[in-house]
């Protein structure tokens, strides 16, 4: 029986409920603070890498996580594939 009657919404809130516990199992119990650190580090892996790959990302991810995902993205301040943010490490003096 599904709890809210669509089983794609049963679907993303067990799945975002998972990654919460997992999170939660980590850094303690207070989910709001999971939630917060689960919304962090998306939204600075998705900034740190270019819009194809980004976009091939969010497709994988559960529905409600994916929509915290794309919370306030801007694809044309993304890097463009095959460059980077950092200085390159392999640089001659």
């Amino acid at each position: 029986m599904s709890t809210s009657g669509l089983d794609v919404v049963d679907k993303t809130l067990q799945a975002t409920n998972l990654w919460l516990k997992e999170i939660s199992d980590e850094l303690g119990p207070d989910r709001k603070v999971a939630w917060k650190v689960l919304s962090v580090v998306l939204h600075k892996l998705r900034d740190r890498i270019p819009v194809e790959l980004s976009t091939h990302l969010g497709a994988e991810l559960p529905l409600l996580v994916r929509g915290v995902y794309y919370d306030q993205f801007e694809p044309a301040k993304q890097p463009r594939r095959g460059h980077s943010r950092e200085p390159s490490r392999n640089t001659k003096p």
